[in-house]
């Protein structure tokens, strides 16, 4: 198989080198573009093809981008991609327009194309997320476990960190005139610390790259993306105009957003507004599939989803991979030789050991993997977007994880090392009969039927994955 689309963009500007000079862009980092010349043809296009990102051109005729950009973001169906809107005015107008019109990003051309690349790449990431969240509410909506959510109402926390305090007033009372949420200044050498004492974190972060030293914005950034507490908080990063570096480096370190200093007071506002816009809406969405079928489509013992869950998701995963024309991977793991365990050591004991491999399996997924125990001591696990090296991959670093530290079963006693046999099959190479969820299930359950009989502890491809 050979390399594996990044993701769908639509380009959408009325002059055809535009488009042509921005293609050449993407398709080198391997996006699928799409191309309009025309509003019209791009809503036609949003609709019918569902893009993973819209790159439009401001100044598109007759009504201009914000205008596009506005009927995209208030159709239902096209109002979760997100949207670029990319012009060569530089004058405060456009660029609030577009903004106030649901765009994601607005950014002015000559367009750096590492920079770009590196706007996609957080687009996609946070889009991908979010749709992942859409599947699994949509799966619990049709198994009657979940209610819509509510409308946006709720204030949320705003937290401006900089080195100098007075620029971080300063920049609290310049965005309070244009927002309705509570925003507080918090010394940079006391986040951590202001953190660990708050019952609820910010919803939103607005950092200076440089606070104590250069570069010690962006570690702050990384410490709250790697902490449970701040994980899915919107981050802000305002950076030196010329830092071009650093600016790159935070996006891909999970920035949502990026301001050069000397920004315009109105325009943080609305990126801001935006942003928190998104992460309430996904703050709802979590809640509403964890309390919504916690106890009806999870397995009590693992707290990982079960097959009632699973094979419907996993039909969600399967037509959207038909839809988009990528490739998804199956995996079926058995542990082996469980049955020794349980008559040997009891079953409270085999359940101590069902416990620490599907918090091993879990640990060591992405978010949008689902991971699911379908059986006695068997666990499904689907990865949408995935090519046939990033199945292989994944499945032998499972295997090593399961075998590689011993189980604890009782205090004070030797560890139990357990082993598990995998079965892969790949999903969404092609889009006929033989492509549906039934057929890859059967094709990496004679997988796994091979792993077992060529002596367990391994990985074992089937033949969509051959």
């Amino acid at each position: 198989m050979g390399n594996a689309m990044a993701g769908r963009i639509l380009l959408v500007d009325d002059v055809a080198t535009n488009r042509i000079v921005m293609k050449v862009k993407l398709a080198s980092a391997f996006y699928d573009v799409l191309q309009a010349d025309s509003a019209p043809e791009a809503e036609r296009l949003a609709l019918d093809v569902r893009p993973d990102l819209i790159i439009l051109d401001a100044v598109l005729r007759p009504h201009g981008g914000a205008d596009l950009c506005h009927k995209l973001k208030s159709n239902p169906h096209t109002r979760d991609i997100p949207i670029i809107v990319v012009t060569s005015l530089h004058d405060r107008q456009t660029r609030l327009a577009a903004l106030d019109a649901g765009a994601d990003e607005f950014l002015t051309k000559p367009l750096d194309e590492l920079s770009l690349l590196a706007r996609v790449r957080s687009l996609l990431r946070a889009r991908a997320t979010s749709e992942e969240l859409r599947r699994r509410q949509h799966t619990a909506r049709e198994l009657g476990f979940a209610e819509q959510p509510a409308p946006f109402t709720v204030p949320g926390r705003v937290a401006i960190i900089t080195a100098e305090t007075d620029e971080a007033i300063r920049w609290r009372e310049q965005v309070r005139k244009h927002l309705r949420d509570r925003v507080d200044v918090i010394p940079a050498a006391q986040v951590l610390e202001a953190l660990n004492s708050m019952k609820t974190p910010p919803d939103a972060f607005v950092i200076s790259t440089n606070l104590a030293e250069a570069g010690s914005g962006l570690r702050l950034l990384a410490e709250l993306r790697s902490r449970e507490q701040t994980r899915h908080s919107a981050i802000l990063i305002v950076h030196e105009p010329r830092d071009r570096n650093s600016a790159i480096m935070a996006l891909d370190l999970g920035a949502n957003d990026l301001l050069a200093r000397g920004f315009d007071p109105e325009e943080l506002a609305l990126r801001l507004r935006g942003q928190m816009r998104r992460k309430q809406e996904g703050d709802r969405l979590r809640t509403n599939v964890e309390d919504g079928f916690r106890l009806a489509v999870t397995d009590p013992l693992t707290g990982l989803y079960n097959r009632r869950y699973a094979m419907p998701h996993l039909g969600k995963i399967a037509e959207r991979a038909r839809a988009q024309s990528r490739s998804y991977a199956v995996m079926l793991v058995d542990l082996d030789r469980f049955k020794f365990v349980n008559d040997t050591y009891g079953h409270a004991a085999g359940d101590r050991v069902l416990v620490e491999v599907a918090k091993r399996l879990k640990d060591n997924l992405r978010s949008i993997d689902l991971v699911a125990r379908v059986g006695g001591e068997e666990f499904l696990i689907a990865l949408p977007d995935t090519d046939l090296y990033e199945a292989t991959v994944t499945a032998e670093r499972l295997r090593r994880i399961i075998q590689q530290d011993a189980i604890t079963l009782c205090k004070g006693q030797p560890g139990l090392t357990i082993t598990a046999s995998i079965g892969v099959a790949m999903g969404g190479l092609d889009a006929t009969s033989s492509d549906k969820v039934e057929a890859v299930m059967n094709d990496a359950d004679r997988a796994l039927y091979d792993a077992k009989a060529e002596g367990r502890n391994q990985v074992s491809m089937g033949r969509t994955a051959a």
